[in-house]
């Protein structure tokens, strides 16, 4: 092994984490900062430092930027014409008050789709205050299983930013990420939603707290069939599309000019532009939003998704200073040899940067740029898919007081600190252990 180049991958993600630990720099920045010092430690020349960055930057955005921004609008509009309400009141209605736990955790595994886990989550928890009020049953009964369903699609199932972002630094195909995000997140949503709900609310008694004004909000929503439609026409469109580049389609009798067709409608570029096209007309025109209205909102929704795909990029080429500086090679040799599997090494190197700096994105981002330059080129899509989801799985582990979901959930329920991590925190932790260990089983079968 060339010591050297270890030293200079170490040395790199020290300082970042140090930039973002202590020095408390804007994690884009700090990023490019870590890549600078890793090629500069490594010994590369000045200018193939800069031209390392502008590579990563430009390779990893072509893709990332145009999903995240199209993902972005397609969110702000669902969540502005309360579409999101509209789906959770009609899950409480179809599974009524009894199964409101399984209710809530479907309801924020499909809103999370479109819709960024914070603004889902405080969209969504009036219907679990109303329901501990109803009943006097403890908040977490309801709020636990809504959480577990926003962050487990959140991280798990694209098109939300964090597995578009790792699935496109590790060149995994979104249909195959889709395919196992779902069969992943399902059994480990269950588990660390209702069941652990139901656990730990026997435990601990919490009563829905009495500052939200939004709770006793009323809306025109639109009806629920228009919803699941359009969330679920760009999901369908992509997993059709990777079907039809899949082996599964070699001997199906399909023309090839229908088959290109096919395969654009089914790119999550026009998949996503189609949902929002709709989401646009049906949503909001028909609705009476006015045009103006509809600027405004797709204009603030370019906010969020803005930093996402900055942090993304800077992801990228953090990965490909691994690659240029040959210390990718050198890595993947040495955990091949050591008998570690790739599958683990992701899992332990995002939980590992998620505990030490606490956002899951970062987590994920700086976890995929450290994997990526493992990975043998001839990997299959379906193995690319596992480790974007083992890298999910670590990035939503053991979230704390340095992650402002923590913070968000602490004040949302009126838990206190102590409350909050054996709650919110075990929860998470769970996610990741649960997560990772369906992935593995999985993988025996691929």
């Amino acid at each position: 092994m060339d010591y050297s180049l270890l030293l200079a991958v170490l040395g790199g993600i020290a300082l970042l984490l140090g930039l973002i630990l202590f020095v408390r720099l804007q994690a884009f920045l700090a990023l490019l900062l870590a890549s600078i010092t890793t090629g500069i430690l490594a010994g590369m020349e000045p200018m193939a430092i800069i031209n390392t960055i502008q590579e990563g930057m430009g390779n990893t955005l072509g893709f990332v930027a145009t999903v995240v921004g199209l993902g972005a609008l397609f969110g702000a509009i669902l969540e502005s014409s309360g579409g999101a309400g509209s789906l959770a009141r009609y899950m409480i209605l179809t599974f009524g008050e009894g199964r409101a736990s399984w209710a809530l955790l479907i309801t924020g595994f499909l809103v999370a789709i479109p819709v960024f886990f914070d603004v889902g989550f405080i969209i969504l928890v009036p219907l679990a205050y109303a329901l501990q009020r109803k009943t006097g049953r403890s908040l977490l009964l309801y709020a636990l299983p809504l959480l577990a369903g926003l962050a487990i699609t959140h991280a798990f199932i694209p098109p939300t930013p964090g597995p578009v972002a790792v699935a496109d630094i590790l060149q995994a195909d979104l249909g195959w990420v889709i395919v196992i995000g779902a069969f992943t997140g399902l059994p480990t949503a269950m588990l660390a939603g209702p069941v652990f709900a139901r656990f730990i609310s026997n435990r601990i008694q919490v009563e829905a707290p009495s500052f939200s004004d939004s709770e006793e909000q009323t809306m025109n929503f639109p009806p629920v069939w228009m919803i699941l439609t359009i969330i679920k026409i760009p999901i369908v469109l992509i997993v059709v599309n990777t079907l039809l580049n899949s082996p599964l389609a070699v001997n199906w009798s399909i023309p090839e000019g229908l088959k290109s067709w096919l395969q654009l409608i089914g790119h999550p570029f026009a998949a996503l532009i189609l949902a929002n096209l709709l989401a646009w007309y049906f949503l909001g025109i028909r609705r009476g939003m006015s045009r103006e209205d509809l600027f405004r909102l797709s204009a603030k929704s370019m906010e969020p998704a803005g930093v996402i795909i900055l942090l993304t990029g800077a992801g990228g080429v953090f990965k490909q200073m691994l690659v240029n500086t040959g210390a990718g090679d050198m890595l993947a040799t040495y955990f091949v040899g050591s008998g570690m599997g790739v599958l683990l090494f992701a899992f332990v190197a995002a939980l590992t940067v998620r505990v030490l700096q606490g956002s899951a994105t970062v987590a994920m981002i700086t976890g995929a740029g450290i994997t990526a330059p493992l990975l043998d080129p001839s990997l299959a899509d379906p193995q690319r898919a596992l480790l974007v989801i083992a890298i999910a799985a670590g990035a939503t582990g053991v979230s704390h007081v340095n992650d402002s979901g923590f913070w968000l959930v602490s004040k949302y329920l009126g838990i206190s600190e102590s409350q909050t991590f054996r709650t919110w925190t075990l929860m998470t932790t769970l996610i990741a252990l649960i997560g990772f260990g369906v992935a593995c089983l999985i993988s025996l079968f691929m």
